[in-house]
């Protein structure tokens, strides 16, 4: 696409990129007045901003803010006839990306992503866009996307800033869907990541599977709706008559964002396959682990019969000789001549025969 490589090409402008410093001084990050695709002022005020409006005729206004406050937003709703319900829902966020028109206008949100190699995670940004016949206001609820770079690029194409609110609209639009593909990138480097963590039996794995999956579906939330809502922006092209070529390039950002989609489809499908694949391995492992445990307990037992049975063999002679050995008066056995041995032979014949059942059983 042809902002991300241009974009790549151009180092964002230091004025623009202060967003929280500046934000937090008058949540005006960037405020510009364009004519015939070229800044023809740079308003330090909203009140700088609707003067500069007025005295420039044909003239457009690009607004970028940061998380405003509510006299900024109801300054600018004035100003330009915004749709109370468009900013209730700029000003409470946390909206599903969307697209609403009213009369004059056009409301849009966008949840931006980008990827974060230190944590391996996604981080989500909330886009609101207002779009009128001379205004484009664009208000940021975090760090992404940097709209500074779209600035900046339109900036260098007058030819194609000149074309008015629409070509920023696109710029818009194409800078984040151009945002998803490292994202795609990152999210695909994690899962054959996992992959061989779930060979190599990581206990952890099963957490990562679960994080990437809730990482897939909230990249899906915040594409899927764009199908529809580029199907409403070509649509408005359509009926406005505008250049082929605006068209041209909208068709490109659809292109792309039907590229994500599927990409996110078949990661869905991965992390199943991946999950059900971890879940047989589990299993399979605690199988071998329970028939190690089942072979252990069998040896252990085979053993315990053993010494069972070399201990009942010994205990016979024992017995008998502990009984003579008690040296009591009267003992007839003392004065027999074949006492001793028969004591032995019955010894050996008593051992002798625990040892033949015993054996004959598997115990020795």
């Amino acid at each position: 696409m042809t902002l991300r490589r241009r974009a790549a090409e151009v180092a964002p402008d230091p004025v623009q990129t202060d967003t929280v410093e500046q934000a937090s001084r008058s949540h005006v990050v960037n405020n510009a007045i364009y004519r015939d695709g070229h800044r023809v002022a740079s308003p330090h005020t909203l009140d700088e901003t609707f003067a500069a409006l007025d005295a420039h005729s044909g003239a457009l206004a690009w607004i970028g803010l940061y998380r405003p406050n509510a006299d900024e937003l109801s300054s600018l709703a004035t100003q330009f006839h915004l749709h109370e319900l468009a900013v209730e829902d700029a000003i409470h966020a946390h909206q599903r990306p969307k697209i609403e028109r009213y009369d004059g206008m056009v409301f849009i949100v966008l949840r931006a992503a980008r990827y974060l190699d230190e944590t391996e995670s996604v981080e989500f940004g909330e886009l609101h866009i207002f779009v009128g016949a001379n205004f484009v206001i664009t208000l940021r609820h975090a760090e992404s996307p940097d709209l500074s770079i779209v600035r900046k690029r339109l900036e260098s194409t007058p030819h194609l800033l000149a074309r008015g609110t629409d070509a920023v609209l696109y710029g818009i639009l194409d800078a984040v869907v151009d945002g998803y593909g490292p994202v795609v990138a990152g999210l695909e480097n994690d899962i054959d990541e996992i992959e061989g963590q779930v060979f190599d039996g990581d206990p952890s794995v099963s957490r990562r599977i679960y994080e990437l999956s809730r990482e897939v579906i909230d990249l899906q939330l915040a594409v899927r709706p764009l199908v529809d809502i580029l199907a409403v922006i070509r649509g408005h092209f359509d009926e406005s008559g505008d250049d082929p070529g605006l068209r041209q390039y909208l068709r490109d950002v659809e292109d792309h964002v039907v590229q994500v989609n599927e990409r996110i489809d078949e990661f869905r499908q991965l992390l199943r396959d991946i999950l059900t694949v971890n879940a047989t391995l589990v299993a399979q492992r605690q199988n071998e682990e329970m028939q190690q445990v089942g072979v252990s307990s069998n040896r252990q037992a085979e053993e315990a019969r053993k010494i069972s049975g070399w201990a009942a063999i010994l205990f016979a002679p024992s017995l008998i000789g502990s009984v003579y050995g008690m040296n009591f008066r009267v003992m007839p056995e003392l004065e027999w001549a074949f006492g001793y041995p028969f004591a032995l032979a019955l010894m050996v014949a008593i051992s002798g025969t625990l040892w033949f059942i015993f054996r004959k059983r598997g115990w020795l």
